[in-house]
């Protein structure tokens, strides 16, 4: 598995590297899918300090991103955190592709056999007129919802607007392989 550390606001020291990746590398033996893994390791400035450490990781399962992430007062901690969370997401994921009797994907016994199946239960349509990022935010804001399908009249795609936890938006371009 191709393990990525970065850093924003903390410097990496050997031993956190060396943490990490002890961490992780036991979620590989866990499961062979994972093809890389970014962990993104930050220091924010919080009221609380017990949010003050980042840890952000996401995987790669063959084209399928598993994100998981964990706030604490250190950095070891988060990172203690953020671990099991990862964990239960890639047994979800492991469930999913037993259940679907996926060909491809590994035929691993999950723990999650016992919960039904999640189905899509109603489809919604709408006529969508294009509009600036700026529009979207405010006709997100009247709707009172945290994310907004546009079309976005300037990169002329349809884009994604959701609101962060801190309180500000971001919006996903989605991109065909």
């Amino acid at each position: 598995m191709d393990l990525q550390i970065t850093g924003q606001g903390v410097e990496i020291l050997p031993t956190v590297k060396d943490y990490v990746e002890k961490k992780f590398s036991k979620l590989d033996r866990h499961f062979q899918l994972i093809n890389g893994a970014k962990v993104e390791l930050s220091e924010q400035q919080t009221k609380s300090q017990d949010e003050r450490y980042r840890v952000q990781v996401t995987l790669n399962a063959n084209g399928t991103l598993l994100r998981a992430e964990e706030r604490a007062e250190n950095i070891l901690v988060a990172i203690d955190k953020v671990v099991p969370v990862i964990d239960r997401q890639i047994e979800r994921y492991k469930g999913k592709l037993t259940r679907k009797g996926n060909k491809n994907g590994p035929s691993i016994k999950s723990k999650l056999n016992d919960e039904p199946t999640p189905e899509v239960v109603r489809t919604k349509r709408f006529v969508m007129k294009p509009m600036s990022a700026e529009d979207a935010i405010t006709q997100m804001e009247l709707l009172g919802h945290d994310f907004f399908l546009f079309y976005n009249s300037e990169s002329k795609e349809y884009n994604l607007l959701y609101r962060r936890k801190d309180g500000n938006y971001s919006i996903i371009e989605p991109e065909l392989e």
